[in-house]
C-alpha cells in the first residue's frame, strides 16, 4: 500500500521511489547496497537451507524438509541428464544452485512492496529495492559469470587450437571466409549472456512494475489484483528461474562438445 508520503510525490515519484536502489559511489564504481545484501542473504539461505536437509538426511522414512529437497535434486538432475552430454561432475551443482538462487531472487517480488522499504525507512535507508533480478547489475554478473565458465571449459575440452579452428573456421570451412566467420561467432557468444542476462531483468522488472502500480490503487482494489497476479507471478519466477538453469546447462555442454 502506498505511503502517505510517496502518496503527496505523486504515481511517477512513487514507482522511481521503489525502482531506485540504494548505492555508493558514482558511474562504473557504483554499488547497489540492497542487490549485494539481498543477494548474499538468500545465498546464505539456500546453502543453510540444505546444510540443514543434509544434516538431518536418513534411511529411514524421509520427513518433509528431506522429501522436497530430495524431489528437487532429481528434478535438477534429470534436466543435467537430458542436456549435457559431456562429463563434468560441476555442473549438476551448478544447475542447482543457479536455479535456487534465482528463484529466490526472483520469490522477493511477493513481499508487499511497501513493507520492506518501509522498515529501511524506519533505519534511516531512503531507497530499498528488494529484489536483486530487478536489477540489470546482478542478472548480467549471474550470466557473465556462466559465459566465463563457457569459455573456460571451450578451450579446457577442446583444446586453444581447437578452439580457435572453430571461431575461425566454422561454419564455413575457407579461409577467404574467416572474418565472417569470427563475425558470426562473436555475435553467438556475445548473445548468449545478453540474452541470460535481458531475459530475467525484463520479466522481473515488468512484474515488479505492476505490483508497485497495483499498490498506487485504491486500498480497496489492492486485494482484487494482488492476489491473482501474485498467483501467476509464481508460474513466471519459476519458469524465469528454470530457462536460466536450462540454458546454463545447454551453453556448457556445447563448450564439452569436442568434434
Amino acid at each position: 500500500m502506498a505511503t502517505e508520503a510517496h502518496a503527496a510525490e505523486g504515481a511517477t515519484g512513487y514507482i522511481i521511489h521503489h525502482l531506485t536502489p540504494l548505492h555508493v559511489g558514482e558511474g562504473f564504481w557504483t554499488l547497489h547496497l540492497d542487490t549485494l545484501f539481498f543477494s548474499a542473504v538468500l545465498g546464505g539461505l539456500f546453502v543453510w537451507f540444505f546444510k540443514t536437509a543434509a544434516e538431518k538426511a536418513t534411511s529411514d522414512v524421509p520427513n518433509l524438509l528431506q522429501s522436497f529437497v530430495e524431489m528437487l535434486i532429481e528434478f535438477v538432475d534429470t534436466q543435467v541428464k537430458d542436456s549435457f552430454h559431456g562429463h563434468n561432475k560441476l555442473i549438476a551443482p551448478l544447475a542447482l544452485t543457479i536455479f535456487c538462487w534465482v528463484f529466490l531472487w526472483n520469490f522477493m517480488d511477493l513481499f508487499p512492496v511497501d513493507i520492506l522499504p518501509l522498515i529501511g525507512s524506519m533505519m534511516g535507508i531512503d531507497y530499498l529495492r528488494v529484489v536483486p533480478s530487478t536489477d540489470l547489475n546482478a542478472t548480467f554478473a549471474l550470466s557473465i559469470t556462466v559465459f566465463c565458465l563457457i569459455i573456460f571449459y571451450s578451450l579446457k575440452v577442446k583444446g586453444p587450437i581447437h578452439f580457435a579452428k572453430e571461431l575461425l573456421l566454422h561454419p564455413f570451412n575457407h579461409w577467404a571466409l574467416i572474418p565472417f566467420n569470427l563475425l558470426l561467432n562473436f555475435v553467438e557468444y556475445l548473445a548468449k549472456p545478453i540474452s541470460l542476462a535481458l531475459r530475467l531483468f525484463g520479466n522481473l522488472y515488468a512484474g515488479e512494475l505492476i505490483f508497485i502500480l497495483i499498490a498506487l490503487l485504491p486500498w480497496y482494489m489492492q486485494p482484487v489484483l494482488s492476489f491473482p497476479w501474485a498467483i501467476f507471478h509464481i508460474l513466471i519466477i519459476t519458469l524465469q528461474a528454470f530457462i536460466f538453469m536450462v540454458l546454463t546447462i545447454v551453453y556448457l555442454s556445447m563448450a564439452h562438445e569436442d568434434h
